[in-house]
């Protein structure tokens, strides 16, 4: 059968030799449809975003009067017990309590700004495919840039009206690319919106400023099989909301690094346009069903380059020095006082690797796999110092960027810790005083 680009069908009756205008009308009709409501918004229509989102999550259960009543109450022992254990201050937030569809409303506005820079990096790799179509106004020179598959399929010669019918459908090629990654992103942010247990259980503060937020659902599913009490259960979750708040309130420099990072790996993004239009292969465009199947299989991948594993490293080490950070603090805080602290660890870690929110969001979302061994030993740093120079040390590493260990530290620990402390303290240490057993975090 021959192709439109993408792999869009024509017709298949007997008629082989011609063109059939009333399909010409069908796939207007079927893109005018799926591009309608996103044609204003950009690279990232989040409108579609939102709606595939919250189709997608399906029934959400509101958030109980109990629920919110644990988790300030969990919220105000977290406080306490890090203020014996971390040198940063609490700060003054407001308590949240969420609902899966409450996440999605509530972390929207930081998500947009994660994903647009990817996004944006796309649309502008979608327009090199077809250079000159948009804005060709010359039919002749259409016709000319258009693939031998598709002129085969039309009628004798190509009249202005054809082309000039022909031209906005292949104009429309950026804007679909566009509504196909929107509809991937609102696929991943609802699976995360089933898993998520925090508003920094990926690494990256989603709430807006000033807020600690749970989920008591998601909480309630992670423990499930667990045998764990539910106030130990929230006060776990609620000491690590409490940590990442107080470590990004004081690296202010932190929260925009992180958005950096972002923007870099984007920068260095290309698309492998060979296996979006193998997605596309014999892709009935009269078909929403197949459409929607499409749109949801994740068409838009980036490819790997040099300059992109690059920012993947920076990217990778900076999240798991966030996570290694506030397990150590974590851990110190509860210290004997929760009874299933070694247990809620060990699952983490297992969570972690196997892919939890943090490891699916930017798999899913920007295209990155997160190693679970560096945050072993991004842990294992920050436990090492506090233990021989003490916590005013340990906290002082994110004083400032270039404190902190970066990826080529992280592969030596002990070297990293024994040029913070000057070395002679450090000669009886062995890292594995302080390396958990690899199913752990």
């Amino acid at each position: 059968m021959s192709q439109f680009p993408f792999g869009f069908g024509a017709s298949d009756s007997g008629d082989s030799g011609g063109f059939d205008m009333n399909n010409l009308g069908a796939m207007f009709t079927q893109f005018g449809q799926m591009l309608q409501q996103s044609q204003n918004e950009g690279p990232l229509p989040w409108s579609t975003v939102m709606q595939v989102a919250r189709s997608v999550l399906g029934t959400d259960p509101s958030v109980t009067d109990a629920s919110v009543r644990a988790v300030e109450s969990a919220m105000e022992l977290a406080d306490l017990w890090l203020n014996e254990s971390v040198t940063f201050p609490a700060s003054s937030t407001v308590v949240k309590v969420w609902s899966r569809s409450e996440w999605l409303v509530e972390t929207a506005d930081v998500w947009q700004k994660i994903i647009l820079p990817i996004a944006t990096t796309m649309s502008q790799r979608m327009e090199t495919m077809l250079p000159g179509l948009a804005d060709n106004e010359d039919l002749n020179g259409l016709e000319d840039q258009l693939p031998e598959e598709l002129k085969a399929m039309l009628p004798d010669g190509l009249t202005p009206e054809l082309m000039a019918m022909l031209k906005p459908m292949l104009g429309m090629v950026t804007q679909l690319g566009a509504t196909a990654f929107a509809y991937q992103l609102g696929q991943a942010l609802s699976a995360l919106a089933k898993e998520v247990v925090s508003s920094t259980d990926v690494g990256i503060p989603l709430a807006p400023a000033g807020t600690r937020a749970l989920i008591p659902l998601n909480i309630s599913e992670f423990a499930q099989g667990l045998g764990i009490e539910e106030r130990d259960l929230f006060l776990f979750f609620a000491l690590r909301e409490s940590a990442h708040q107080r470590l990004f309130d004081h690296a202010s420099w932190l929260r925009p690094r992180l958005m950096s990072a972002v923007e870099e790996y984007a920068r260095y993004m290309d698309v492998d346009v060979a296996s979006l239009g193998e997605k596309f292969e014999g892709f009935d465009l009269t078909s929403p069903e197949a459409l929607q199947q499409v749109m949801a299989s994740g068409v838009m991948e980036p490819q790997d380059t040099a300059e992109q594993r690059q920012a993947v490293i920076r990217l990778e080490t900076l999240l798991a020095l966030i996570e290694g950070w506030v397990d150590e603090v974590v851990t110190q805080a509860a210290g004997d006082r929760l009874a299933s602290l070694g247990q809620l660890r060990e699952t983490m870690g297992r969570r972690r690797a196997t892919g939890g929110p943090a490891e699916t969001s930017f798999s899913t979302l920007v295209g990155m796999k997160l190693r679970p061994k560096l945050f072993r030993e991004a842990n294992t740093i920050f436990a090492a110092v506090r233990a021989k120079s003490g916590v005013q040390a340990r906290d002082a590493l994110w004083n400032h960027p270039d404190l902190l260990p970066n990826a080529e530290a992280l592969a030596d620990p002990l070297g990293f810790v024994q040029e913070v402390a000057g070395g002679s303290a450090f000669d009886d240490i062995s890292m594995s005083d302080f390396e958990k057993d690899e199913d752990q975090g």
